[in-house]
């Protein structure tokens, strides 16, 4: 079924915006929820206040992996939303690719994120016209956890048992500025990675801003689960309540941005 732009009538292309007039449509990716079969699942809103979703995120498998990204388009930017999409495309592609060919977690995190910077810099219109997003991936496998940032969108270790905590720093500056994001007006890319080996089952949670920033620490986020305080590590239904329960959150504090929550399952 072909989409109808809302603004003139055309086609709406696969980027949610229209291919005559070039309008964003505000109903492409409003809410999106995802699933594997691992019980990782995810959740990204628009939000409130927001007209598009900016945010993307990916979620898939390699082997014995469980891998997700997660992205934040720059609301500063042309057509961030394609942004933040081709970046966790690139990103989850290359990092299936890597870790099915045996390569190292922290190879193939580091490889990926270069690979997803160099894709949405090749999007650039013009010197004025640079999409531009945040990035975060992690993979979970039977070894621990990874993860891999650049800019402010971040990861969570989320246990069962024992306090959680940040495994990612935001790329800022004064005032709490951007200092390191992807497009082609960014530096080169130079991606941050952390491993942590769980002693307990738990979650890793990746979110953007739109999540953090009404709970803004690893305590907070888990305080927001549902208080049936099921395991991460149970199978059932997998985690798509968890990730409904910490974007519900967001919505009703107000909703000012979009927001993602993307939980992977981490047993022992």
């Amino acid at each position: 079924m072909t989409s109808v732009c809302g603004e003139c009538g055309g086609t709406v292309a696969p980027d949610g915006h229209c291919w005559d007039c070039g309008a964003a449509q505000p109903g492409f990716r409003s809410h999106v929820e995802i699933t594997a079969d691992t019980g990782a699942a995810g959740i990204s809103d628009r939000g409130s206040r927001r007209a598009i979703n900016a945010d993307a995120m990916v979620l898939t498998r390699a082997d014995r992996w469980t891998i997700g990204v997660v992205c934040d388009g720059v609301s500063m930017s042309p057509r961030a939303e394609r942004a933040a999409k081709v970046a966790a495309d690139v990103g989850a592609r290359w990092l299936t690719k890597s870790l099915l060919a045996g390569g190292l977690p922290e190879t193939a995190l580091d490889d990926a994120a270069v690979r997803a910077a160099h894709a949405v810099a090749a999007l650039n219109g013009s010197e004025d016209a640079a999409p531009a997003c945040t990035y975060v991936a992690g993979i979970a496998g039977p070894q621990g956890v990874w993860s891999s940032w650049i800019g402010d969108s971040r990861a969570y270790w989320l246990p069962d048992e024992g306090p959680g905590m940040a495994l990612t720093e935001d790329d800022t500056g004064e005032h709490e500025a951007l200092a390191a994001w992807l497009g082609a007006d960014a530096e080169e890319p130079a991606p941050h990675v952390r491993s942590y080996r769980p002693s307990v089952p738990g979650r890793l949670l990746l979110c953007t801003d739109g999540l953090w920033r009404y709970l803004p620490g690893a305590e907070a986020l888990r305080s927001a689960l549902p208080h049936r305080r099921r395991r991460a590590s149970d199978r059932g239904d997998g985690l798509i309540e968890d990730a409904r329960a910490l974007v519900d959150f967001a919505l009703d504090a107000g909703g000012h941005d979009n927001v993602t929550a993307l939980l992977i399952p981490v047993g022992m």
